[in-house]
């Protein structure tokens, strides 16, 4: 399994926003698939955004209209745009998916996760 870096949480205030970013620390061919995930201590982890290697996407409802999941291909990173947050969105966010590495042999896919990023939103 790979790593992911997850970067740009922080503290925000009720109706901010803040931009998250996941790459990868190695050089990679391309993101493949991706997941933003959060977590809550003590609840389960929540699906929040994927974008597909077809760069379509999806979101949960709670943050539908709110934030942008989005990835730079010349960057080889993941972007979690959270526009309009809430302190309901107070969470661990986690980055996980798939990447493509470059071998002699051709192009592997691997799994790759991140190690989280804590986000307060303050009322």
């Amino acid at each position: 399994q790979a790593q992911l870096e997850e970067s740009g949480g922080g503290l925000v205030q009720s109706g901010g926003s803040l931009r998250l970013s996941c790459a990868s620390p190695r050089s990679i061919y391309r993101i493949n698939t991706m997941t933003w995930s959060r977590q809550i201590p003590g609840k389960e982890r929540e699906l929040v955004a994927a974008i597909t290697s077809g760069r379509s996407t999806n979101y949960a409802d709670s943050v539908k209209g709110r934030f942008t999941i989005s990835v730079d291909n010349a960057k080889n990173t993941v972007y979690l745009q959270m526009n309009s947050l809430k302190p309901e969105d107070t969470a661990v966010y986690y980055c996980d998916g798939r990447i493509d590495i470059a071998t002699i042999e051709g192009i592997n896919t691997l799994d790759a996760r991140g190690q989280g990023t804590l986000v307060t939103v303050s009322s």
